[in-house]
């Protein structure tokens, strides 16, 4: 599962932003996070500037995944919707889920996205309707990567500490590791 957020780095303080106006542009970071659903430990964290698309940083996520780790379904919000994150996660030997967009529209039938894995999830999305499309896909099931999202920010705070942009990537890798720590301890055993 993908998500990712922003990050404040180095900005003014908000009672100064709002008592005076902001002097200079905010500057902040994109967290991308996938998590295994089973599990929910991170995978990967990977930080961007905040110009970088989330769809297309999906290709990078997915070749930072350790290679003893199997990617069978890649489950992502409607930002990822996109032909190159479908050939990304196929070419990876994953589906992706993900809603299409409600414009979508399929190719025509002599092009050759007619039998393209996006295709067929926009058919699907027309003739069974989007709620029980998410429904019979398990799209629901997204919710938590916004968790561990949740957990992150709630455990470090929503802003970066390091002022360089390789301590701060540094940073969010340490941070996600000691999420994952957090998560084993936290963890509830069933007998």
């Amino acid at each position: 599962m993908v998500d990712s957020t922003g990050l404040k780095i180095y900005g003014e303080g908000e009672w100064k932003v709002r008592t005076h106006g902001a002097s200079k542009r905010r500057t902040w970071r994109k967290l991308h996070l996938m998590i295994d659903e089973a599990t929910q430990q991170i995978i990967v964290a990977d930080l961007t500037e905040n110009s970088t698309g989330d769809q297309e940083h999906l290709p990078v996520l997915l070749n930072k995944v350790p290679n003893d780790k199997r990617v069978g379904r890649v489950t992502a919000d409607g930002i990822y919707d996109t032909w190159g994150c479908y050939d990304a996660t196929t070419r990876r030997g994953a589906d992706l889920c993900t809603p299409p967009r409600k414009n979508a529209v399929v190719p025509p039938d002599k092009s050759p996205l007619t039998d393209h894995p996006r295709s067929d999830a926009i058919r699907e999305c027309h003739e069974l309707g989007r709620t029980p499309w998410k429904i019979e896909n398990k799209y629901h099931r997204r919710s938590l990567v916004e968790t561990a999202m949740f957990r992150f920010k709630t455990s470090f705070g929503e802003r970066m500490f390091s002022r360089t942009f390789i301590r701060q990537k540094t940073e969010a890798l340490v941070k996600a590791n000691a999420l994952n720590i957090f998560r084993d301890f936290a963890a509830p055993a069933y007998a």
